[in-house]
């Protein structure tokens, strides 16, 4: 039973990111030569309501299913790390088009292609794990 809310949030999420197109190629390829707002405006969105959730799970001080507070860890000030994974991160998906969630998605809804992105991001997370311990944390 625990397992089926998520199953059934995932199902939600990647209804929602279908209908509004944001798994689609053509938007993301639009977003990145700067030809519609569409993108744009669906990540501000996301930004603006997860600020929003925060700071009302913060002020309200709910609890999880588990009947523990919420708690969000502080992020360190502005680091190079976040800069080389965020430059990591655009280049990846400006090459393939899918950022991690839709990669499931766009299986899910039948483009097999994209299984060769799915090995593709299996194999950097694996180099990552190998590599984790050398870099600067």
């Amino acid at each position: 039973m625990n397992l089926l809310k998520y199953v059934f949030v995932g199902f939600v999420f990647g209804i929602v990111l279908t209908k509004s197109e944001a798994v689609s190629w053509y938007r993301i390829y639009e977003m990145f030569q700067f030809q519609s707002f569409h993108m744009f405006g669906i990540i501000m969105v996301a930004i603006t309501t997860g600020i929003i959730g925060l700071q009302i799970i913060k002020r309200a001080q709910l609890k999880n299913s588990k009947g523990e507070f919420f708690q969000v860890a502080d992020k360190e000030e502005g680091s190079v790390r976040y800069w080389i994974g965020g430059l990591f991160f655009g280049l990846g998906w400006a090459l393939v088009g899918s950022c991690p969630g839709p990669i499931f998605i766009l299986l899910g809804a039948g483009f097999l292609p994209v299984i060769f992105v799915l090995l593709g991001a299996l194999l950097g997370t694996f180099i990552y794990g190998i590599i984790k311990d050398k870099l600067p944390h």
